[in-house]
């Protein structure tokens, strides 16, 4: 027997040795001391052989767009978001087309190898639904885009925008998206709530709203998402991004309401990046941070998946398409330190997103053959080093390779 690839002696996140084989775009072996023949051999001796990154919040339509037509000189969610109401009404298409590949690109170099994009509906050209379908049909093959149908001026308080959104998903949208919390009222935000959920549910879709991402403790639409959710019988198919708000509701309340989330199957999906930047703005000291209770969601039950959210756009100026730094930021942030905190926090931007958008991914046999062999031994010192990823493999093929920098120290000590 033969292979395709054959990654030898790596390490897997739980700490084995293993060789893993690939042949007709699936992991066929994971053992060690595997001696067939193969037309790829990778040594990843000493190397993290993970599961590809996934990044499962992204707004693929702005990213690399910073400057234009201005910087956000608040740095506010309020200014981006008008920010980008400027910036839709005079790119073109191909701008947008040409900005997403780019970042595909750079992300497919880090190692990720799907994404969930939420697109601008409420372009009235319909120029960001269209561009981001024939970005998602060009990355095919390589990456994984999954769309999401995001009224990002609001359900209701744009004019048309649920029929947008309808629009959007009749020409191949993935995914009913929303943002309660930005409607005129907390009425309005909750009825989008209700609509979007029997939209997906008469659809057989899943569900991803931008919810409560606020400093407002009040903003509670998350409590609505998780019953909708049990209602139209969702459960599992259902995130809520952001959840910025419970980071300032208080815990007689939290403790009722993450259970409702557990059981709504409702999964949570915090952006370290952008939430710890945009967050808190209007605090004087001492200031909120803004990230949603990681630690605790998870402690109930609640699949938690980290998301990158932005690169260099209306939003925030920096941003790499790097997973781990965005994990990084987020253990940081959310205070998980001891070592199975680490681990798990790895699993988040690799394992939990890759089950929230339905991926067949994982080092197992029969699993689709991706992953990436990483200059690092495991995936603490992974999350401490961000370092090159060496091999980055798609569906049984090779699609980048990194050559690792060296220093070499001088100094007389």
């Amino acid at each position: 027997m033969s292979f395709d690839i054959l990654v030898k002696g790596g390490l897997l996140a739980d700490g084995r040795q293993a060789d893993v084989a690939i042949a007709g775009g699936r992991i066929a072996a994971v053992e060690p001391g595997i001696t067939a023949a193969a037309a790829e051999v990778i040594d990843a001796r000493g190397r993290l052989v993970s599961a590809p990154f996934v990044d499962c919040h992204f707004h693929m339509d702005a990213t690399l767009s910073y400057g234009r037509p201005r910087v956000n000189a608040s740095g506010t969610l309020l200014e981006g978001i008008a920010l980008w109401g400027e910036l839709k009404r005079i790119q073109t298409r191909d701008e947008i087309v040409a900005r997403a590949l780019d970042y595909c690109r750079q992300a497919v170099g880090k190692g990720v190898l799907a994404i969930r994009s939420h697109v601008d509906v409420t372009d009235p050209t319909f120029a960001t639904v269209e561009a981001l379908l024939e970005v998602r049909a060009r990355v095919k093959g390589t990456l994984d885009l999954q769309l999401v149908a995001f009224p990002q001026d609001g359900w209701f308080r744009a004019a048309g925008a649920e029929a947008q959104v309808i629009r959007a998903l009749d020409a191949g949208v993935d995914i009913v998206g929303g943002i309660p919390h930005f409607e005129r009222t907390m009425a309005e935000g909750a009825a989008s709530v209700r609509a979007a959920c029997e939209l997906a549910a008469g659809r057989g879709l899943m569900v991803d709203l931008h919810c409560d991402e606020s400093d407002d403790p009040m903003s509670r639409h998350i409590e609505t998402l998780a019953a909708e959710t049990v209602r139209c019988g969702l459960q599992g198919r259902v995130a809520g991004s952001h959840l910025t708000s419970m980071h300032s509701m208080d815990n007689y309340y939290v403790a009722k309401l993450l259970p409702l989330i557990a059981e709504a199957g409702v999964a949570a999906i915090p952006n370290p990046l952008i939430n710890i930047t945009l967050q808190g703005r209007m605090d004087s000291y001492p200031k909120r941070r803004g990230l949603t209770r990681v630690p605790e969601l998870r402690a109930a039950g609640v699949t938690v998946a980290f998301g990158q959210d932005c690169v260099r756009d209306p939003w925030y100026p920096l941003g790499s398409g790097d997973m781990l730094e965005v994990a990084h930021m987020g253990l940081h942030v959310a205070l998980m330190t001891a070592p199975e905190q680490m681990r798990a926090a790895f699993a988040m931007v690799t394992e939990a997103p890759a089950r929230i958008m339905g991926l067949d991914f994982g080092i197992e046999p029969g699993r689709r053959g991706s992953l990436v062999v990483l200059d690092a031994p495991d995936p603490i010192e992974a999350l401490r080093l961000r370092p090159a990823r060496l091999a980055v493999i798609s569906d049984g093929r090779v699609v980048a390779r990194s050559v690792p920098a060296r220093t070499e120290v001088t100094a007389g000590f």
